[in-house]
């Protein structure tokens, strides 16, 4: 769920193409996301787990997998070692 979440926001909101997600190599550099980018797709997963990522400045030196590994085991962290429902109508 939380990976389609971040494709989706990148390709809906960023207008950043479906196929990019296909390369499992693909690095977050690759996107061209800005600092602002990353700050607006990194509070789209705050707002559903309720909490703050910790340094979020080390997501644009990652690939997409780690990224999305390193943010997972935070929620996880955060939540007694369970993943929530991130959908939006269990975080409204």
């Amino acid at each position: 769920m939380l990976e389609e979440i971040i494709k989706n926001y990148l390709i809906n909101t960023k207008g950043k193409d479906a196929a990019l997600f296909d390369d499992p190599d693909l690095q977050m550099s690759a996107l061209g996301l800005d600092s602002l980018d990353m700050v607006e797709m990194l509070f789209e997963i705050e707002d559903r787990c309720g909490f703050q990522l910790p340094d979020p400045t080390r997501y644009p030196k990652m690939g997409f997998a780690e990224m999305l590994a390193d943010i997972e085991a935070a929620i996880r962290a955060h939540n007694n070692g369970e993943m929530p429902d991130l959908s939006l109508e269990a975080g409204q």
